[in-house]
């Protein structure tokens, strides 16, 4: 697989990801300014950099202020067209809600196209799965929460965790997949036809 890091502008806790010489590293319009702390040069930087403290010289891609995408999705989009098909985003939560929620919508579009797509925030983790099977690896009894993101997911089933589900039907109306936890350290979640995003604890 080629890997993608993508780091934005928003809360970072303690996890930081170990970057291969191989993986690609994007920033994110202020993204730029967490890499610098960390002393990582980015391959591409881009944005529109109005939340950035300093605007790149190299391999930087400057965006309008008004434009009809955020600058995660830009970054994103970036990496989809370099061949990636994981990609993993930190800062993309915390902060602004609507932020967030744009993600998540980002998350599970690029869940759509066949990407590993992983945010990674403060404590939490979110991704996705359509029309089939993810494995989420947790410490027991941390919590592991699966919402349906089309109107409804079919055939969900939830294994290796407190709650278990067989063959279910989730609607993106009601909240039933909420505050599950692992019972052990390994859960598989599936589902025959929809999207399901989940989010569960570092």
């Amino acid at each position: 697989m080629k890997r993608a890091y993508i780091f934005a502008g928003g809360v970072y806790g303690d996890e930081f990801p170990v970057i291969n010489k191989n993986d690609i590293i994007i920033a994110a319009d202020a993204g730029c300014d967490k890499l610098r702390e960390y002393g990582i040069t980015p391959d591409i930087s881009v944005g529109d950099f109005d939340s950035s403290s300093f605007i790149p010289e190299d391999n930087v891609i400057v965006l309008p202020v008004e434009k009809d995408m955020t600058d995660s999705s830009a970054a994103a989009d970036i990496a989809v067209n370099k061949g990636c098909d994981e990609i993993y985003f930190f800062g993309g939560m915390g902060g602004r809600p609507d932020h967030a929620f744009a993600n998540y919508s980002l998350i599970a579009s690029l869940t759509e196209k066949g990407i590993s797509a992983f945010l990674v925030g403060e404590g939490y983790t979110v991704t996705a799965v359509r029309n089939g099977k993810i494995t989420v690896n947790g410490d027991i009894g941390k919590t592991l929460s699966v919402f349906s993101w089309t109107d409804r997911s079919e055939g969900v089933t939830l294994n290796g965790l407190k709650y278990a589900l067989e063959n279910a039907s989730l609607s993106s109306l009601t909240a039933l997949g909420v505050s599950n936890s692992f019972k052990d350290n390994t859960a598989e979640i599936s589902v025959k036809n929809g999207l399901l995003l989940i989010m569960y604890e570092n």
